[in-house]
């Protein structure tokens, strides 16, 4: 491993995407993450038609022996309030484990593989990079998520920076749970806070669940999924205590991060730059797309990284994700806290809304 063209600390969507990207390139691709794969990755877990087809993966492939839970609708409305379900009678996105996911996207990818090793230095030197003293590399990607140490090493201030805060299990469910619970694996069921600041979600992958909230406001998070659990057991849609406590993780959303995710020899992808769809908070596409780009800017520079040459990533970056904000985000920058409560309820309670826009817009991105 002591020296290739191109390093990518990270081997989650992000990362397995570029390096899939440059695979017959003749490039040396090396991917490097803390972890061994397959590993476990708390996360919703649902992916877009869009995703499989941008990575030229067949669902029927992908399907055999693993778990591709087709979804055909949903379930939406404000936490202690009506719920509206939405069905579109043809699946508009997939249920995944990421543990499973992220597993066969690395293994396909083509890199070498570092896994099990951590990113603990990174040293500029003649226009390479020297990763942990030892590797060296022309072009290094960070893609290691929220904590990714590429970031970190290149000016990231992570404690500077607002981020959403989540809580969230996954488990299997046992015969007993299976049957008290009420959520259908092919109608995820979203449901905002009050204040629309954060929403809760429970999606079911055949007999796996997920279960989390997630906040821009990360004040009093544990109160906030405490409700949401309340509420979910009031309903009488889940009847039965969860077997582990929620985890938590961070992430940013995109036209919020100011990292910079360009710069002489380095990009950044993914939750390590800061590209999460601001309404829904979902990351899994914008890390793939923005790995693709990654592995398309590279391909274009060749062989010559300076900040100029790859500077097209930061406004093809900026273009994609930056517009995703929409008009509901910098309304809701505006009105103020109790004009918002007040709306809450009648608009997640229109059947036109919950479609159109929480669900075509906000998380589906159909257009």
């Amino acid at each position: 491993m002591g020296q290739c063209d191109v390093l990518i600390v990270g081997g989650g969507p992000a990362g397995s995407s570029c390096a899939w990207k440059l695979r017959g390139s003749g490039l040396c691709v090396v991917v490097l993450d803390k972890q061994v794969f397959p590993r476990d990755k708390v996360c919703g877990g649902w992916i877009t038609p869009e995703v499989l087809e941008e990575l030229e993966i067949a669902p029927e492939e992908y399907a055999a022996g693993r778990i591709l839970q087709p979804i055909t609708g949903f379930r939406t409305g404000r936490i202690g309030g009506a719920a509206v379900e939405t069905n579109y009678g043809r699946p508009v996105s997939y249920g995944i484990r990421r543990r499973e996911f992220d597993d066969y996207l690395l293994k396909r990818s083509g890199a070498r593989l570092a896994l099990g090793a951590d990113l603990q230095s990174l040293e500029r030197s003649g226009g390479e990079w020297i990763a942990n003293g030892e590797i060296r590399c022309k072009i290094i990607v960070g893609a290691g998520g929220h904590f990714c140490p590429v970031a970190r090493l290149v000016g990231a201030k992570r404690g500077q920076e607002n981020a959403v805060v989540a809580q969230e299990v996954e488990f299997e469910m046992d015969s007993a749970q299976v049957a008290a619970c009420r959520v259908r694996q092919e109608i995820p069921e979203l449901y905002f806070c009050p204040d629309i600041k954060g929403y809760g979600w429970c999606f079911r992958k055949q007999n796996f669940l997920n279960v989390g909230l997630g906040r821009l406001d990360r004040r009093r998070l544990h109160e906030h999924v405490a409700k949401f659990l309340a509420f979910l057991k009031s309903a009488g849609r889940l009847t039965f205590e969860l077997p582990t406590a929620p985890v938590g993780h961070a992430y940013l959303l995109a036209g919020f991060s100011t990292r910079a995710n360009v710069g002489d020899g380095f990009l950044l992808a993914g939750d390590a730059a800061g590209l999460a769809y601001p309404q829904s908070g979902e990351g899994i596409r914008p890390a793939i797309e923005s790995g693709l780009a990654a592995a398309e800017t590279i391909l274009d520079a060749k062989g010559c990284y300076t900040r100029q040459r790859l500077e097209s990533y930061r406004g093809a970056m900026a273009q994609r994700f930056s517009a995703a904000q929409g008009w509901a985000v910098a309304l809701g920058r505006r009105l103020p806290d109790r004009m918002i409560r007040a709306l809450a309820q009648p608009i997640l309670s229109s059947e036109w809304f919950a479609r159109e826009v929480v669900l075509n817009h906000w998380f589906l991105h159909a257009s």
